[in-house]
């Protein structure tokens, strides 16, 4: 069975018959009612279990057992995740909810229900998240020397010395904002801190209550550094500069009351790709329409009055329950800033410099090596640059005739593009499939595209109807005996600065029928041509979510003869319906499942009769777990795949993924023993998923070691012994043993 054809022009894809059919038949049995057995109650919400989710990170925040300045990141990553999710899932939910629609999810909620929902568990979670910062993160703070103080309780010396700064660096880039008929509510820019003022004036001989909008420029520091001795930080926020300064903005005038205010709008991107004429232009367009959606939350100081709430409501068309009070500093982003610079190293993380994996070090022929064996990385414990220094290499080497790459999140490092150009420079076949639309990435990546394209390269901007996630380039090369294609496939993304704090697989392989695979995915991107099955790759749309399903279903008639069955999946997010019933009818035929979830999971664990064999962990440490992979018993001939996708509609449905199979033995044992195993063993960082939708931490025995997976990679990457089963990890079958069902019943 054959997808459509495809046309690549210069602006990206356009279907000639629409999504295929199976694709369309796949999706819509994914999202229809469940089948007979399967109930809504088996089911956990998917916005309420990233929640979850980005409570764990909180925990992280909570944490006494973590340095204090990783702390302070924890808190800050807490608001960055949240300002995402409102604009993007929750701006989802509101559409729904005004276009009247009455689909529920797979748990059985309205969009009306699960929004109400999302909100009394966020102002939870937000309360917590103040509670910790006000508590304890800044008392720990002042006991070694960090100080965030306000304006009212600084010295006279201080105060002279905010007025100084306020009237050299403040004043003259602030604009305040009157409201009245004249003036209307201004356009806030999305998540922008602004403070509105409520004024008393004499209006032609009578007092007038008035307000005014500032906004606290974005192109200042939040932070502001007091002087003072040396080991001592003193900070006091940008706006409470402003607000000691607010007649000199208002001359003539009362100033009656202030409070800071914050807007989260609507940042999905709404492209019509079939009928745009100009793909990145369109996506330029709504780029910059994006900073002025439709609202979806507003964060304001707890001790604003009521009416005051009101007016900002009205104005911004929200309503009580996309309100949020804040008892602190609104958006406590910046304080991540604080983090950086020197400080005592008990305060962070101990510093973690990763090595070249051993099986490249002292590697002077990688295309050699290439041809005898295919070579693993395991990111951020080996080094990245390997990669980079792999495509520099291939950019100057005068055998190698083509070079084709796909860029998702490209970063602001300039080593690959760099490369990419200069082998276009030197005459070699260049190509990169950029995909536009990778959210909140859109301008690097546009910026990006257009340098590459000066220089030469044949640039193409994604597909219609679909995302390019998947990871890989593809190198062709003429060598003494052949022309021949080398390639590299990964689980996360060509980005040299994500990379040193995400977890993720690479995979460096000169076998041909992978090289074939890979070329013809590329044709498929580029060309006119129709998908045909691969020999080693599972593609998305196309073949992969229907081989997963069948993988699945084979462990389970394993499981029925009698035969040894597992699975093992670590992903960021477990979401789709039909594999998610596949591995309830997996676990109850016999079936132990282990799966590792970073993120979203809406799949309940342990519930008798259903799915009692399942136990979910989720990893949430010093980097984040980004690798995605695959482990079948497959009657004790484990089948392991890696890649970029996770078990979702859209990774299944609406997005060019890979994943691909692990066949060298020593590599897929290494994966097996030291990766997974280890992620298993983990009893520190980990949280256990119970069936009514909570985490908790596995408990740990006296006299049992505590595991840090990542902290014990980290360290076998520093002994240089990544090729090997790690010391003082156990072997997989007695981890599993150890850590199977029992921490559910903790």
């Amino acid at each position: 069975m054959f997808a459509p054809l495809f046309f690549v022009g210069k602006i990206g894809v356009e279907s000639l018959g629409g999504r295929c059919d199976i694709c369309k038949a796949f999706f819509i049995g994914s999202t229809q009612a469940s089948m007979a057995g399967f109930e809504s109650n088996h089911f956990i919400n998917r916005e309420l279990s990233w929640l979850e989710f980005n409570d764990r990170v909180l925990g992280e925040a909570r944490d006494p057992s973590n340095p204090l300045l990783e702390r302070l990141k924890f808190l800050g990553i807490v608001s960055l995740n949240l300002d995402e999710f409102f604009e993007v899932r929750v701006a989802g939910l509101k559409q729904q909810i005004e276009s009247e629609i009455t689909k529920r999810t797979p748990d059985g909620r309205m969009p009306s229900e699960t929004f109400r929902e999302v909100a009394a568990r966020t102002r939870i979670m937000v309360a917590s998240q103040y509670e910790v910062w006000r508590d304890d993160i800044r008392p720990a703070l002042a006991a070694v020397g960090i100080y965030f103080s306000p304006v009212s309780e600084l010295s006279q010396e201080d105060l002279s010395w905010i007025d100084e700064f306020y009237f050299d660096q403040v004043a003259s880039v602030l604009t305040p904002l009157g409201i009245d008929p004249a003036h209307p509510f201004p356009d806030l820019l999305n998540k922008s801190l602004n403070v509105i003022v409520e004024i008393k004036v004499n209006h032609r001989g009578e007092q007038e209550h008035r307000l005014a909008i500032v906004q606290v420029p974005r192109i200042l520091s939040r932070l502001v550094r007091l002087p003072r001795e040396e080991g001592e930080q003193h900070f006091v926020f940008l706006e409470e500069v402003i607000f000691k300064h607010l007649e000199h903005l208002f001359p003539g005038t009362e100033i009656l009351g202030h409070w800071c205010f914050r807007v989260t709008r609507n940042s999905e991107l709404y492209i019509d790709e079939e009928s745009a004429a100009n793909l990145i232009k369109a996506v330029e367009k709504e780029l910059f329409n994006r900073r002025k959606g439709a609202a979806v939350r507003l964060e304001i100081e707890a001790s604003c009055p009521e009416a005051m709430r009101t007016k900002l409501m009205g104005y911004l068309g929200l309503s009580d329950t996309d309100v949020y009070g804040i008892d602190g500093p609104i958006d406590p982003i910046p304080l991540m800033a604080v983090c950086g610079g020197d400080h005592p190293p008990e305060l962070k993380d101990e510093p973690f410099v990763a090595p070249v994996a051993s099986a490249l070090d002292g590697c002077s022929d990688i295309f050699k090596l290439l041809r005898e064996r295919d070579v693993l990385l395991h990111h951020p414990y080996e080094k990245f640059s390997s990669v980079i220094e792999f495509i520099e290499k291939a950019a100057d080497d005068p055998r190698v005739l083509a070079i084709k790459q796909t860029l998702y999140r490209s970063g602001s490092d300039q080593r690959i593009f760099n490369a990419l150009a200069r082998a276009a420079r030197k005459g070699k076949q260049v190509t990169v499939v950029v995909e536009l639309k990778a959210r909140f990435d859109e301008n690097n990546n546009i910026r990006s595209a257009r340098k590459l394209e000066e220089e030469g390269v044949h640039v193409l901007y994604g597909m219609v109807g679909y995302k390019i996630h998947s990871k890989m380039w593809l190198v062709v090369r003429r060598d003494d005996d052949r022309i021949r294609r080398y390639v590299h496939l990964g689980t996360g993304n060509y980005n040299p600065t994500t990379a040193r704090i995400y977890t993720d697989l690479g995979l460096l392989s000169a076998r041909e029928e992978l090289g074939e695979d890979v070329g013809s995915l590329f044709n498929l991107l580029t060309g006119i041509c129709q998908f045909q099955p691969m020999k080693k790759l599972l593609v998305a749309p196309f073949s992969l979510f229907q081989k997963m399903l069948e993988l699945v279903d084979a462990e389970t008639a394993n499981a029925r003869k009698g035969l040894p069955a597992r699975i093992i999946a670590k992903m960021n997010a477990l979401v789709d319906r039909k594999m998610i019933e596949a591995l309830y009818r997996a676990s109850k035929a016999g079936v132990e499942v282990q799966l590792i979830v970073r993120g979203v999971c809406c799949l309940r664990p342990g519930v008798p009769g259903l799915s009692e064999r399942i136990v979910v962990r989720s990893i949430v440490g010093r980097f984040l777990e980004h690798s995605r992979i695959f482990y079948f018993e497959n009657g004790c001939q484990p089948k392991v795949y890696i890649g970029s996708a996770d078990w979702m509609p859209r990774n299944f449905f609406n997005r060019i993924e890979t994943v691909f199979p692990i066949e060298d033995g020593v590599l897929r044992d290494r994966i097996i023993n030291e990766v997974v195993a280890g992620n298993l063993a983990d009893n520190t960082k980990c949280r256990l998923l119970q069936a009514d939708g909570n985490y908790i931490r596995p408990e740990i025995a006296d006299g049992q070691r505590r595991i840090d997976c990542q902290r014990k990679f980290a360290h076998l990457s520093d002994d240089n012994n990544s090729d090997s089963t790690p010391q003082g990890i156990e072997g997989l079958a007695s981890i599993l043993m150890e850590a199977r069902r029992e921490p559910l019943q903790s």
